[in-house]
C-alpha cells in the first residue's frame, strides 16, 4: 500500500511509523507523588504546579502506535521529538463505527478525508501489521527525546511513501493553522433548521433566533 520500510539505522523522518511507544496518562487531580521519606502520597497538581524543582510521581505508561509529526530537521538536531497517536479508524471517526459497504468508505477516505483535519487516514497493511483501517489523531501528540528515540529504532515498524508523506505534511500544517468556527453561523433560520435535522446538537446565534422579515425591504 502507502508504507515503505527503512533499514533500522535509517535515519529518523517526518511519516515515520513506531510501534510500542510510550504513553502516559494521569490526572492533574489526583497524582500519586512520592515524599521524601519514600511514602506515596495522593495530591493534587496545585501542590506543585508553582515549584521550579521536580517531584517524582507514580503515572500509568502503555504502548501505543504514533509517527513522527517533526520536520525532517527537527528529527536530526532537535532535542525532542513530536508525534501523533495511531488507533483504530473508527475509534478516531466515530461516525465510521456503522459504516460497512465499500461505498460509504470510499466517501468518507476521500471526501471526508478533505472536510475533517483532525485525523490522516491510514490503510490497513499485514506488512506493517495494520489489519484494519488506522488514522493519525492529530489531538493527541507525544514527546520522546531525539536520541532516545534514535537508540529505539527497531520499534520503527516503516514509514509512509513519498506520496502520502507529502500528503501527510499538508494535512499537519492544515490542522495547527485551522480556525476554529462553527460553520452554521451564517445560516439563515430557515437554512438552520434544515441543518439541525443532521445536527440536533447545534446552538443557533442571537442573530438567528428571529429574523423578521421586511416585505417592503430596507429602508
Amino acid at each position: 500500500m502507502i508504507y515503505d520500510f527503512p533499514e533500522i539505522a535509517a535515519p529518523i523522518r517526518q511519516g515515520d511509523i513506531f510501534g510500542g511507544l510510550p504513553r502516559i496518562d494521569f490526572s492533574l487531580g489526583r497524582i500519586p507523588i512520592v515524599a521524601d521519606d519514600g511514602e506515596i502520597e495522593v495530591r493534587t497538581w496545585q501542590d506543585f504546579a508553582k515549584r521550579e524543582e521536580p517531584v517524582t510521581a507514580i503515572v500509568s505508561l502503555r504502548p501505543v502506535l504514533a509517527i513522527v509529526a517533526s520536520q525532517d530537521c527537527d528529527t536530526q538536531r532537535a532535542p525532542d521529538i513530536t508525534l501523533c497517536e495511531i488507533r483504530a479508524f473508527r475509534d478516531v471517526e466515530r461516525k465510521s463505527q456503522e459504516t460497512k459497504s465499500p461505498k460509504k468508505w470510499v466517501n468518507i477516505i476521500t471526501q471526508h478525508a478533505r472536510i475533517n483535519q483532525k485525523w490522516f487516514y491510514l490503510p490497513p497493511d499485514p506488512r506493517i501489521g495494520f489489519d484494519d483501517k488506522m488514522a493519525v489523531d492529530f489531538m493527541v501528540c507525544l514527546r520522546v527525546p531525539r536520541v532516545d528515540l534514535e537508540n529505539f529504532r527497531n520499534l520503527r515498524i516503516g514509514r509512509l511513501n513519498y506520496v502520502a508523506d507529502e500528503h501527510f505534511r499538508e494535512r499537519i500544517s492544515e490542522f495547527f493553522r485551522r480556525y476554529p468556527y462553527d460553520e452554521w453561523y451564517s445560516l439563515s433560520s430557515e437554512e438552520l433548521e434544515a441543518y439541525r435535522q443532521e445536527y440536533p446538537e447545534v446552538k443557533p446565534f442571537a442573530w438567528q433566533m428571529s429574523q423578521p422579515r421586511n416585505e417592503e425591504g430596507p429602508q
